[in-house]
């Protein structure tokens, strides 16, 4: 090259079109299309995968325009609460004329077939960002050397320029990247030299860098259009981790019922579906004694939720929003109401992972249904660790209730469930459930209606311990705390025997003769 001939590349231009092809003139420009089909097929398998990958990129990071206009199209579908799926995005690229352009109908598909699993979708984003990080920087060498050939160039003035040029893109990376000041350490976790081991805040768990942790703490799950007298009543005692597992116990249950009882299995695909986005949730989030058990459920259950069924994915909404609000509440601790809540959603997760099994078994999956059934064994497991604080509380409340109050609560039961009420008042857990059947009676709740309604909502013959089943059905329909210590006694608090045992009977009046 002869000496002073400006360089022939140029730096890219900021806005590429989509029918654009990436640039030519950039010197061996880094990229990895791999990871940029990988991690648009896995946000078209699950939408919490889309607020995991966003929270890597930040802006825009693709090098093909193609799949950064589909990332955008995602981007759409996902703040409005819609399905990712292809058929919904090939539906949105056409409306804006855009379809064309990525390819077609074929390419859209050919992405939501290049999928290996949500786990690695991270690490994906993690090589994405890289190169576009790499690229910048290319370009930014390359105008510095553009700059440097000019005529009567002043050293100072590049070098100033090329110093507020990284540090506008050292700015850049913690806005969209993992470490924005802060750094954080789970309770219990520490290294071999008994050091806390520090996160970033977002690869602890999930869009949690400063910029938007604003934004979680006013997020209303609730759907747009719904009525104050429709929006479901939280307990303002409550931490943000424990209302989410409270939510998502509701919406895994209804997801049970679904699998039990509907004949659609396009609706019964897409809540196995989202169930796989709340095990991965949870995973993330969860206390560091049940994260192990928590992700090898998870692992199991994201190849159970593989099927050829196709899943439509607006019967499974809430499930799928549930799951979102596990990420954006943060993680939780392995103690109090966030134990305990957590224990709560396990125990309907459960259930939820044996109806999935049933599913994939009428259906002839066989290695969906096993998946399935692993991944219950694993949810046992991380169950019986969360709920083994919050248990024993209960179970000593009940052993102080008076004897005569017990007996009331046993006849309780004899009469609501007569066929299982001996071998629930011989278990263990007889005293927490009798806890519980106080608490919802000084509630204002009818319990043998409780009890009649939990039971007959799925079977419990099968259930390891039915009075602990019914003591986490009880205290979610009731909307009990999940966990309960000893309430402080107060001498307004004390009720009397016949107080507690009948809190709706009228008392006699002066006027009233006694009866004979």
């Amino acid at each position: 090259m002869p000496q002073g001939t400006p360089l022939t590349p140029q730096p890219p231009s900021p806005a590429v079109s989509a029918d654009a092809e990436p640039p030519t003139d950039m010197l061996h420009a880094p990229f990895n299309i791999d990871a940029e089909r990988a991690v648009l097929g896995a946000c078209m398998h699950s939408a919490d995968v889309i607020d995991t990958v966003r929270s890597v990129l930040g802006d825009a990071a693709f090098y093909r325009p193609a799949h950064e206009t589909i990332w955008r199209a995602l981007l759409s579908q996902h703040r409005e609460d819609k399905p990712t799926d292809p058929i919904a995005l090939t539906e949105l690229l056409e409306r804006q004329g855009d379809l064309h352009r990525v390819g077609g109908n074929a390419y859209v598909f050919q992405l939501a077939d290049v999928h290996y699993g949500t786990g690695g979708a991270e690490h994906h984003a993690e090589i994405i960002r890289e190169k576009a990080n790499l690229r910048r920087l290319l370009a930014s060498a390359i105008r510095t050397v553009q700059r440097a050939q000019e005529p009567g160039a002043d050293p100072e003035a590049i070098r100033s320029e090329v110093e507020a040029e990284m540090r506008a893109e050292r700015e850049r990376a913690l806005a969209s990247g993992h470490l924005k000041g802060y750094t954080v350490a789970l309770p219990g976790d520490r290294n071999r030299d008994k050091e806390p081991i520090y996160y970033a805040g977002s690869t602890l768990a999930p869009d949690l860098s400063l910029p938007r942790i604003q934004e979680r703490f006013t997020t209303d799950s609730t759907p747009p259009g719904t009525a104050d007298s429709e929006r479901q009543q939280r307990s303002t005692a409550s931490s943000a981790p424990a209302t989410a597992r409270r939510t998502t116990a509701h919406a895994a249950w209804a997801a049970v019922l679904v699998l039990d009882y509907s004949s659609d299995d396009g609706a019964a695909a897409a809540q196995i579906a989202a169930a796989g986005e709340v095990l991965d949730a949870l995973a993330k989030t969860s206390a560091l004694h049940t994260r192990d058990e928590l992700r090898q459920a998870a692992w199991e259950f994201e190849r159970a939720s593989r099927s050829h069924t196709r899943a439509e994915f607006r019967h499974a909404q809430d499930l799928r929003r549930a799951a979102r609000d596990l990420v954006y509440s943060g993680p939780a601790f392995g103690r109090g109401e966030d134990g305990a809540s957590t224990a709560m959603v396990l125990d309907t997760l459960v259930f939820l992972a044996i109806a999935t099994a049933h599913w994939h078994a009428q259906r002839q999956h066989a290695q969906q249904a096993e998946a399935a059934r692993r991944a219950a064994t694993h949810l046992r497991a991380a169950y019986q660790q969360a709920a083994a604080e919050p248990l024993v509380v209960l179970r000593e409340r009940g052993r102080r209730i008076v004897p005569s109050l017990r007996r009331h609560h046993a006849t309780t039961v004899r009469a609501a469930l007569p066929g299982l009420a001996e071998t629930i008042l011989a278990e263990p857990g007889w005293d927490a459930l009798a806890t519980t059947l106080a608490d919802a009676t000084q509630a204002g709740h009818n319990p043998q209606a409780l009890l009649v309604k939990a039971a007959a909502r799925r079977e419990l013959g099968t259930a390891d311990s039915i009075s602990d089943v019914l003591v986490w059905r009880l205290r979610r329909m009731a909307d009990l705390p999940a966990y309960a210590p000893a309430p402080e006694p107060t001498r307004a608090s004390r009720l009397t025997d016949r107080q507690a045992m009948a809190p709706h009977l009228a008392m006699p009046t002066a006027s009233r003769a006694p009866r004979r």
